[in-house]
């Protein structure tokens, strides 16, 4: 085994490289809430004791209900534990349409606060670039924010390395957010943007909604050879793969969610590692 790594995210808050995504602490089709409320709480305190202390969510999630449950979860939070949401969705009829306008971002950024029951939320991410609203107004909106105090850093999602690069020269951004597992990787520039600079790359959908293993020959013999499974041998893989990313798996079950925890451990062989990338994108 080795030790769990983290990750400095704006030199000053240390996360564990394997975080989690709340996202499907809500209700099916992350809309409304969850079956089980009383389970989504359980669910939400064994990630603190399982020493995960990242926790991503975002208005739009259930929508409020993500929030609200990690509130009434883990509040009192404990000492170190870093929330990251997000503002930039509205969801009309289950559907996610883009805001990025910057009353829109001001306005859900205080409600997360209340919903949350914080003072300052750690990291808030602009969930999404919104084509009517040009994008350093988005970014400047934020920028706001964190001079008030509201925010202490600020993070962007589903960005290109242009937008990132123009987000940087409004304000400063310490992570991105994008859509990124073994077998989507459109968005290897943006990692490597992210690599050169210290931000934090956290890749949503990191287990590719749980597909990677179908037809996958080359990924379930590692898994069978490490005593792992498929799901394991993935995010080990996203580990190797950069220093600056932070995985965010989700999942509504405490077994899937112990069972995410423990790719932290597996030291997964250069050649292993090679024969993923070959297989994938060979």
């Amino acid at each position: 085994m080795r030790p769990v790594e983290a990750f400095l995210l704006a030199d000053d808050l240390r996360v564990r490289r394997l975080g989690f995504g709340a996202m499907h602490v809500t209700g099916p089709g992350v809309w409304g809430e969850p079956r089980d409320a009383a389970g989504a709480v359980a669910l939400l305190r064994r990630v603190v004791e399982l020493g995960i202390n990242l926790i991503d969510t975002a208005d739009a999630y259930g929508p409020e209900i993500s929030e609200r449950l990690i509130a009434d979860a883990l509040h009192p939070y404990p000492l170190g534990l870093v929330i990251a949401t997000k503002g930039g969705y509205t969801r009309p009829r289950r559907q996610w349409v883009p805001d990025g306008s910057p009353e829109h971002l001001k306005r859900s950024c205080e409600a997360s606060l209340t919903r949350l029951r914080l003072d300052r939320i750690d990291l808030y991410q602009l969930h999404t670039p919104d084509p009517k609203v040009p994008f350093e107004e988005s970014i400047a909106a934020l920028a706001e924010l964190l001079k008030q105090g509201k925010i202490r850093h600020i993070g962007v999602s589903n960005v290109t390395v242009e937008q990132l690069k123009l987000a940087r020269t409004v304000a400063p951004i310490c992570s991105v957010q994008n859509h990124y597992n073994l077998r989507s990787r459109a968005s290897e520039p943006v990692l490597k943007y992210c690599e050169q600079h210290g931000l934090g790359f956290i890749p949503y959908f990191p287990l590719a909604f749980g597909n990677l293993s179908r037809n996958n020959r080359v990924l379930n013999e590692i898994a069978t050879r490490h005593g792992a499974t498929v799901s394991q041998i993935a995010l080990a893989w996203l580990l190797k793969r950069s220093p600056v990313m932070l995985p965010i798996p989700g999942t509504s079950n405490v077994a899937h969610l112990e069972e995410n925890s423990e790719a932290s451990t597996i030291d997964l062989e250069d050649s292993d590692f090679e024969k993923l990338e070959a297989w994938f994108h060979g």
